[in-house]
């Protein structure tokens, strides 16, 4: 990823918190791109600047990302939930975005079966074009809201939750789920 001159640097393991919202970044990126590569092609033939975004977002959402939902569905919200202080309201939240990535998980595998056949055959039918745009969408929408509560309402009370040690053991967890070793910069989640 290029350096950009006055960007905020990504967070390491070490912030494992700080690196969930990294990551809400680079999934609206994506996604973005998904959105643009469909409207402007309209499913015809791709250039070769159009190709390599889709393959790339595709790849993203096929295997980064569901190791972001991983994080938070295997190791923070379970943490979370175990420290036996948090508001009612924040544990339904919580039962909420579960929802949301399982709904996300359905959208993701339309939207990489169609892609994947985009870039197989060259051209996508009508049918097809249609339901690329509903499930990218279902995503937009879905993520608009999820990620505004994970930023706002979750990630935040985690942080204050959530001890050292406890922030500790989740960035190992999420090293450890991308086979690194904790203290290694996140350039892939």
């Amino acid at each position: 990823m290029p350096i950009t001159i006055g960007a905020k640097q990504e967070s390491g393991f070490d912030d494992p918190i700080g690196l969930l919202g990294d990551c809400h970044r680079r999934i609206e990126r994506f996604l973005s791109t998904l959105v643009a590569v469909a409207d402007q092609a309209r499913g015809g033939r791709l250039n070769h600047d159009q190709r390599i975004a889709l393959e790339t977002a595709l790849r993203y959402f096929r295997e980064a990302a569901p190791k972001h939902t991983a994080d938070e569905e295997e190791s923070l919200f379970p943490v979370l939930c175990r420290t036996g202080n948090l508001e009612p309201a924040i544990l339904a939240e919580i039962v909420v975005l579960q929802e949301d990535h399982e709904q996300a998980t359905m959208y993701h595998h339309q939207t990489d079966r169609i892609g994947c056949r985009w870039l197989a055959n060259g051209e996508l039918q009508a049918g097809e074009l249609e339901a690329l745009t509903i499930a990218l969408n279902g995503l937009t929408n879905l993520y608009r809201g999820h990620i505004k509560v994970e930023d706002e309402v979750v990630f935040p009370r985690a942080v204050q939750a959530l001890s050292d040690s406890e922030k500790t053991q989740l960035g190992c967890e999420m090293a450890s789920r991308r086979g690194l070793h904790r203290g290694i910069m996140a350039d892939s989640t």
